[in-house]
């Protein structure tokens, strides 16, 4: 097709006004290919997040010393997995632009008190403790292994790895429990999935409950130090960060994992009652591979893609539609709702985990949904929810009424993981795993 322009060019030069006009008319009459849905889909998105995406960075303020990643709408405050996975993206689309996921980790790793503590909230008027005192989530470590591959720079996390060795001994004296060799949130708040249904928020349970979540990343979090710690030139601590990995992977599979059930479920730590809740948290274990293939597809098929319980029309429910506490309420105070609507982050997860165990046909149908249900969001509102109605695909929170000053504040944070995923749906670009370790 490249030469029938190129002839046109030549024709005109030789000053041949009749035989211009034909070419011209016979150019007019050839049918270009029109570009399909999805590659349109994948430019709109595209231009969506470009206006978008700047939102999520701000300058260095007050008590934050580097330019630091925010939700952006609501939120303007920096926060633990928010800026991991905004910060993710970001380096996923240009390695080059992993300094502010860099800028992320040095500004929680300078934020651990003496003990090892550091909030999960950061403000430029210092941390913020929300509901009580409890400690940022298992992905610091992560954020930093992704921001040194990206930046084929490891040399700046020399001076930060004492601190993150406080903060992940702080969590091994916290949110372990040695009975089990598991771990567990203070309370559903500090897992990020709010009021999530197999945690609790009740101030007499706290620690109660052995959590899928907080097990499978701290076994990531202890492979990222790893994998840091060899290029740190630390063997000993490469080793016994693998070694406790290894341990965390072999207890997760030992005591969270259903096999009569087929599905990964949390436990009391008192008694080991099963907590018989599938929630969005029971599929984190396949994105990591914990299942050999025969079972990870099983469980995938009996649960994940079933109607009755987590597939939806626009993705993922954060809690399986059969269970009694499943509700699409648009809660965004005192906290967000997990027990129905659609995650980004979380359906990343998924996504990630349809691609490792052959769910090809099903990995693109997500995306298609997910970045359907946002443009069309971002058409209607000009921003994004933090999360979907699983009924609808209607955003929900934060709601005109809910956001300041009564004007729609949108959201952004996690919801730029949509593109990644529809790049390397549509033309097998930017496809991300977000792997720590090799794969056993």
């Amino acid at each position: 097709m490249s030469s029938v322009p190129s002839l046109c060019i030549v024709v005109l030069r030789r000053g041949s006004l009749i035989l211009s006009a034909s070419v011209l008319l016979a150019l007019s009459r050839v049918s270009m290919p029109a570009q399909s849905p999805d590659n349109a889909l994948l430019a709109d998105l595209a231009s969506d997040f470009s206006r978008l995406a700047p939102q999520t960075i701000r300058p260095a303020q007050g008590y934050i010393r580097f330019p630091y990643l925010i939700p952006a709408g609501y939120y303007t405050q920096m926060w633990d997995w928010d800026g991991f996975f905004i910060g993710a993206h970001r380096a996923n689309q240009d390695p080059a632009d992993a300094k502010p996921l860099r800028d992320w980790v040095l500004s929680f790793a300078s934020s651990a008190d003496q003990s090892g503590y550091v909030a999960g909230c950061i403000t430029p008027q210092g941390p913020r403790p929300l509901f009580g005192k409890f400690a940022m989530k298992p992905f610091l470590a992560q954020g930093a292994l992704i921001a040194s591959q990206s930046l084929h720079d490891f040399t700046w996390l020399r001076a930060a790895w004492p601190d993150m060795e406080r903060i992940l001994a702080y969590r091994e004296r916290t949110q372990f429990d040695s009975h089990w060799g598991l771990w567990f949130w203070d309370n559903a708040m500090q897992s990020g999935a709010d009021n999530n249904a197999a945690l609790s928020n009740d101030p007499a349970d706290r620690s109660a409950i052995l959590a899928v979540d907080a097990s499978v990343f701290a076994m990531r979090e202890y492979s990222a130090m790893a994998a840091i710690a060899d290029h740190l030139g630390y063997p000993d601590d490469a080793r016994r960060h693998r070694l406790q990995a290894a341990a965390t992977r072999r207890a997760i599979l030992a005591h969270l994992w259903s096999p009569h059930d087929a599905i990964f479920l949390n436990r009391r730590r008192d008694n080991g009652a099963w907590v018989r809740s599938i929630t969005w948290s029971s599929f984190i274990p396949l994105f990591d591979g914990l299942l050999p293939l025969r079972e990870g597809r099983r469980m995938i098929r009996l649960h994940l893609l079933n109607p009755a319980e987590m597939r939806s029309s626009y993705g993922f429910r954060s809690l399986s539609r059969s269970d009694p506490e499943y509700s699409n309420e648009a809660i965004i105070n005192p906290y967000s709702n997990w027990r129905g609507p659609i995650w980004i982050n979380a359906n990343f997860l998924d996504w990630v985990a349809l691609r490792r165990y052959g769910f090809r046909a099903e990995s693109r149908w997500l995306a298609l949904s997910l970045t359907s249900m946002l443009h069309r969001d971002i058409a209607q509102w000009g921003s994004m929810h933090e999360d979907y109605s699983a009924d609808s695909g209607d955003g929900l929170a934060p709601t005109v009424a809910q956001s300041p000053d009564g004007r729609f504040a949108g959201f952004v944070g996690w919801n730029l993981l949509a593109l990644d995923m529809l790049q390397c749906e549509v033309s097998q670009e930017h496809c991300m795993t977000l792997a720590v370790a090799p794969a056993p």
